[in-house]
């Protein structure tokens, strides 16, 4: 049996490594996700079950935002885990080669920047719902019909729009884009990580929405959701799953309006 040489070893390790830290991160985010939908949001945001005529305070919206970017890490980082962990590789191997290395986490940082000013926007749109009585406060799920439709409706269509197809080709390609995008240094490093977050907000932000109308603190939903995406990025079908999806997201959301039109 040919034993593995000192660069394949340290390659391996580091792989075993990066690895064990992104399932640490995302059973992190779902420990505390889960543990704030158990006990409907009052921990992580508070103005969950406060009456809709009561102003938020700092600790409203603190609560509110850290709720939705914990979520965010929780639903995405595991399907991002593919190019994080050709990133380390392709790090470490050119540190082997005498080249500037980057810790991995400078990567996962400008993809987790992305989010975090997603997690912002759902923020402020959690805010707006709740201030008009539209959010119910158990599950956090919009009790208009007419947006709840509509939502739904957009989000079928966008399956089949241009921008979806670029940004998820390049989330399903993670070779092909650290070889065309790749800089060198810590700065190069972010830069990567955060137009990786922005294909990868570009292919899931009106999923991640969809929350509004199914419920932003309900768990089966969530892990659905965080499912879909998965496979959408990594199966081998994901670009017909999507599309399936589509279909049905426009049937849910058209019979949703029928309803209330």
């Amino acid at each position: 049996m040919q034993t593995a040489t000192p660069i394949e070893a340290v390659l391996k390790r580091d792989r075993v490594v990066v690895m064990a830290g992104i399932v640490a991160v995302a059973a992190l985010a779902w420990a505390y996700t889960i543990f704030a939908a158990l006990t409907t949001g009052a921990a992580a945001g508070p103005a969950m079950a406060m009456p809709n005529m009561q102003s938020w305070s700092a600790a409203h919206w603190a609560g509110m935002f850290v709720m939705w970017m914990v979520m965010m890490v929780a639903m995405l980082v595991p399907s991002a885990a593919p190019v994080i962990l050709i990133f380390a590789t392709i790090n470490r191997s050119r540190l082997t080669k005498g080249q500037p290395y980057v810790p991995t986490g400078v990567f996962l940082l400008g993809y987790l920047v992305v989010w975090g000013g997603f997690a912002a926007g759902a923020t402020i749109g959690n805010w707006a719902l709740h201030t008009h009585a539209m959010l119910s406060p158990m599950m956090g799920s919009s009790t208009n019909a007419l947006l709840g439709g509509a939502l739904l409706v957009a989000a079928g269509a966008f399956q089949f729009s241009r921008l979806q197809y670029v940004c998820l080709t390049n989330c399903r390609s993670p070779l092909s884009f650290i070889m065309t995008e790749w800089r060198d240094g810590m700065g190069g490093a972010l830069k990567m990580g955060l137009r990786h977050g922005v294909y990868c907000l570009g292919c899931c932000w009106i999923l991640m929405a969809l929350l509004f109308v199914l419920g932003v603190m309900n768990l089966v939903w969530i892990a659905a959701l965080a499912a879909f995406v998965m496979l959408e990025k990594i199966a081998p079908k994901g670009q017909l799953i999507g599309r399936a999806a589509g279909v049905l997201l426009v049937v849910w959301g058209g019979f949703m309006l029928a309803t209330v039109l």
